[in-house]
């Protein structure tokens, strides 16, 4: 399928998600023009504000492709990715993201997210949710063990 296409569909999605109750937000996935996964917006529908339409297809493209690492696949959204999703498609490895809306037509509707982007360039401390570094002595050691462990699979 061509780049549009692809887009279209997951357009289509994001409609067919606001029909359904969800948000308006769709997502394809697909490696060499294929769909291998495609997904819409669920948060109100599953009660999962991690159910975000990008997050949701890279889920199951990765359990289609039987791998966490989707190198070799772009996303097709209709939106510019929040910044909770910009960060799961990074951590999955895709290659490039396409979007249709933006960030201030998301905005435009009561999708704001730059209150997000300010909050992640903030240190810990001055941020609006409070944070409190506790028993880190105790979590290192999870850590010492993942440094020394030689049969581990790196991501």
């Amino acid at each position: 399928m061509k780049k549009e296409e692809l887009m279209r569909r997951a357009i289509m999605l994001s409609e067919q998600s606001v029909r359904n109750g969800g948000g308006p937000f769709g997502a394809v996935i697909a490696r060499d023009g294929e769909i291998v996964a495609e997904g819409a917006n669920n948060v109100t529908i599953d009660c999962d504000p991690t159910a975000h339409a990008e997050v949701s297809t890279i889920r199951k493209a990765c359990k289609q492709l039987g791998t966490f690492d989707l190198s070799g696949c772009e996303i097709y959204t209709s939106c510019e990715p929040c910044p909770m999703c910009l960060g799961a498609i990074y951590w999955a490895h895709l290659d490039k993201i396409y979007y249709a809306n933006d960030r201030k037509d998301a905005a435009a509707i009561g999708f704001d997210d730059d209150f997000i982007y300010e909050e992640i360039d903030l240190k810990p401390l001055e941020r609006k949710k409070p944070a409190e570094i506790l028993l880190r002595d105790e979590a290192i050691r999870a850590f010492k063990m993942w440094q020394e462990k030689e049969d581990k699979t790196e991501y």
